[in-house]
């Protein structure tokens, strides 16, 4: 016979695998009496599990919602399961729900025995999604579970990041949250040797661990800290800034803008307004006409004599000649007419 300990957690196990129970079929199971089956629900209930209790012959016992998560009992298929689901929807960024599946993950590999976690990395390592298009920036998960440790054990962080040109430099962080959009990670830290808020790409990312020491976390950079990143990087990693209104509503222009393109920020039922950043004058011009709206220039005011110049150049392409257009086309051969046209059809020919 199990220990009561060990019983009581066979017994939820069986309730989470099944709706519904009865005391005969769980008694069998666990090898002691209908009355000792009474006896673990009720323990099951005063730890807060909430076990609904159905009278009568076609009657059991079920596990009912509670208003808190209770821990889940797994076995190992199951564990590799949501392992695997967790890590996939971790790397390709799915929306809404990207940030949490990488805490989810961080907290369930943290407790997978070595065995399972051998079963997860092999399930990974030989499987290649297709996806509809492509993930401008693939990101490890096993980086993002590390880096969400981090954060949540507010513990300093030790990497090698790449810069967009493939230099390499070593930070020590203070690390406080990961931001995600639909392909892209950013982890937003203190840089301690710099002393400032960082925002820094996980892809770029190659832990150099040991970490630590712990720290004790520093008010943030922003409230809202995915507007934060969308500004540092749609805009302020670049030499130029522009300003301009979108003659759309906010949510037309939302669905075609992501958050690494540029900020929205919503005017009135027809307009928003878009801040974007590029290299150049004549690379934000080719950004906002590749968006596809009109618009109109608040700032700044160099930017229409960097539209005027790039109109007129394309003016002049137009006006040049172009190759020769084909001439008419040199008559054929004479297609015979409709049958009882021209020259007689011999009967039965088409």
């Amino acid at each position: 016979m199990l220990e009561t300990s060990a019983r009581l957690l066979r017994l939820l196990s069986l309730l989470q695998a099944h709706r519904e129970w009865s005391g005969a079929d769980l008694a069998g199971r666990l090898g002691v009496t209908a009355r000792t089956v009474r006896r673990d629900v009720e323990r099951l209930r005063e730890l807060g599990y909430p076990v609904n209790a159905t009278p009568g012959t076609g009657g059991g016992y079920q596990l009912g919602a509670g208003a808190e998560l209770p821990p889940l009992l797994l076995d190992d298929d199951e564990a590799v399961a949501v392992a695997v689901g967790l890590r996939t929807a971790a790397g390709q960024g799915i929306e809404g729900i990207g940030e949490s599946s990488v805490c989810a993950l961080a907290k369930l590999e943290q407790v997978l025995p070595s065995r399972l976690r051998r079963r997860v990395g092999a399930l990974n390592a030989f499987t290649v999604p297709m996806l509809r298009g492509p993930q401008s920036s693939p990101v490890d998960p096993a980086v993002l579970t590390e880096l969400a440790n981090a954060c949540r054990d507010s513990e300093r962080l030790r990497f090698e990041y790449r810069d967009h040109a493939g230099s390499a430099t070593r930070r020590t962080v203070e690390p406080y949250r990961l931001v995600c959009t639909e392909h892209r990670w950013y982890l937003v830290a203190w840089d301690v040797d710099r002393e400032d808020w960082r925002t820094f790409r996980a892809d770029r990312v190659t832990p150099r661990p040991p970490h630590g020491p712990r720290f004790t976390p520093r008010t943030p950079p922003a409230e809202d800290l995915a507007a934060y990143v969308s500004r540092g990087v749609s805009t302020g990693v670049y030499a130029r800034e522009a300003v301009v209104r979108l003659l759309v509503p906010l949510e037309r222009a939302a669905a075609r803008i992501s958050p690494s393109a540029g900020t929205l920020e919503a005017e009135g039922d027809g307009s928003c307004v878009l801040r974007a950043g590029a290299a150049t004058l004549d690379v934000l011009v080719i950004h906002v006409m590749m968006m596809g709206f009109e618009f109109e220039v608040l700032e700044p005011a160099e930017l229409r004599d960097t539209i005027r110049t790039a109109r007129d150049r394309l003016s002049r392409a137009l006006e040049r000649p172009g190759p020769e257009e084909p001439g008419p086309e040199e008559p054929g051969p004479e297609e015979p007419g409709p049958e009882g046209e021209g020259e007689a059809v011999p009967a039965g020919v088409p």
